[in-house]
């Protein structure tokens, strides 16, 4: 039976990537998972965190390393009803956990040793939700942290370059009895299990989000389900691979 939207279960949305979009970040993209649209920017700058820094203290050069840390925020109108923003320092505890799970992703393939005691600043901001957003965030951040390393390396401020690995996600679940791959709002909305998955390009796990939102799920599904993420990320892998060339 095809899905609402008349795609196959192992049939990931549209998948568009607009770089440069916007003038002043050294990277920029405009990621597009069907109708789900990401605004994600990465920006250095020439310092690190006052932890970082005394970590660093008495290291040689080289040894010194930079960080990378992400920012996570749903415009206003990204949803059917108006998103209050977050103000005064108050982040909502989903935004947060979500920022934490895209530094995490990118810092899993980067050696921040060659970035020098510099901070990398990845912001990913939501223009439109239909599902799958932290997906999105984490598959498009990667293209806007590669080019800024490109206006890195340009400006001189790289030796190596620093990337070990590329890093994509995508969001596979349970509906209507069925595994399905890159779920929309409706599907997520209505699955009777829903998980996250992060992965590497050379096929190595970062991290895993399930849960079971009506009964649990055995071992052999568990299974299906991440065979299922692990072509959807391979094919996530080629388009950014095709992009980066």
């Amino acid at each position: 039976m095809a899905r609402h939207d008349g795609r196959g279960n192992d049939q990931l949305r549209e998948i568009r990537f607009t770089r440069g979009f916007t003038n002043n970040a050294q990277g920029s993209v405009l990621v597009e998972f069907g109708q789900t649209r990401v605004l994600c920017t990465a920006m250095y700058e020439d310092s690190v965190p006052h932890w970082k820094r005394a970590s660093n203290m008495g290291k040689p050069e080289g040894e010194r390393s930079g960080w990378l840390t992400a920012e996570y925020s749903m415009l206003p109108s990204s949803t059917n009803t108006r998103k209050s923003r977050d103000r005064s320092g108050k982040v909502d505890g989903r935004s947060v956990e979500i920022q934490r799970l895209i530094g995490r992703s990118l810092r899993a393939v980067i050696d921040l040793k060659q970035v020098g005691e510099r901070t990398i600043w990845l912001d990913c901001d939501v223009i439109q939700a239909d599902g799958g957003t932290r997906t999105a965030s984490i598959t498009g951040a990667y293209v806007a942290l590669w080019d800024c390393l490109l206006k890195m390396k340009e400006d001189g401020k790289l030796n190596y370059w620093p990337l070990i690995d590329s890093v994509a996600a995508v969001s596979v679940g349970i509906v209507e009895g069925r595994p399905v791959l890159d779920l929309d709002y409706k599907e997520d909305f209505a699955a009777e299990t829903d998980m996250n998955v992060v992965m590497t390009g050379k096929g190595n796990f970062i991290e895993l989000q399930g849960t079971a939102e009506e009964r649990a799920f055995p071992r052999e599904q568990l299974n299906e389900l991440i065979d299922l993420a692990a072509n959807g990320i391979n094919q996530l892998t080629e388009k950014q691979t095709d992009l980066l060339k």
